[in-house]
């Protein structure tokens, strides 16, 4: 690349080779350099899993822009992430929100938490004694 380079944007791993991919097959040269060489990641997986800085030509940047916004490797500014939809044309539900409970409400919930399980904890036990109890009259 003999132009002047201009920077694109920073990526690492699959999302790295899916933009430089992009990139080519749209015929726009592209060239990365490690933003910090990580050898012993390299050594350990055979992977490099650096962070790199794509860089591309200055005629080209407003292309190489353009498709990177499409491909959604780069976000414009109020631009909310798309989630795939379920198939049947149903919409998202939006999630619950919940309110913060007062101290009373949350040590009430504390104990009435901790009685049920006193009386889980009694029911089990006093069953398997029951139960080994029954058994033990079964060969008596």
């Amino acid at each position: 690349m003999e132009e002047n380079l201009k920077y694109l944007l920073s990526a690492s791993g699959f999302e790295l080779e899916r933009v430089k991919t992009a990139l080519s097959d749209n015929g726009i040269p592209n060239d990365s350099k490690p933003k910090k060489r990580n050898f012993s990641a390299k050594a350990v997986t055979g992977v490099d899993n650096s962070e790199q800085d794509i860089y591309v030509a200055e005629s080209d940047f407003e292309k190489a822009y353009d498709l990177c916004v499409g491909i959604g490797a780069i976000r414009l500014e109020g631009e909310e992430e798309i989630l795939p939809a379920d198939g049947d044309g149903a919409e998202a539900q939006p999630e619950e929100e919940f309110e913060e409970m007062s101290s009373r409400k949350r040590t009430a919930v504390r104990i009435i938490s901790a009685l049920l399980f006193i009386l889980l904890v009694a029911a089990v036990i006093f069953g398997t004694d029951t139960i080994t109890s029954w058994i033990k009259g079964l060969f008596s």
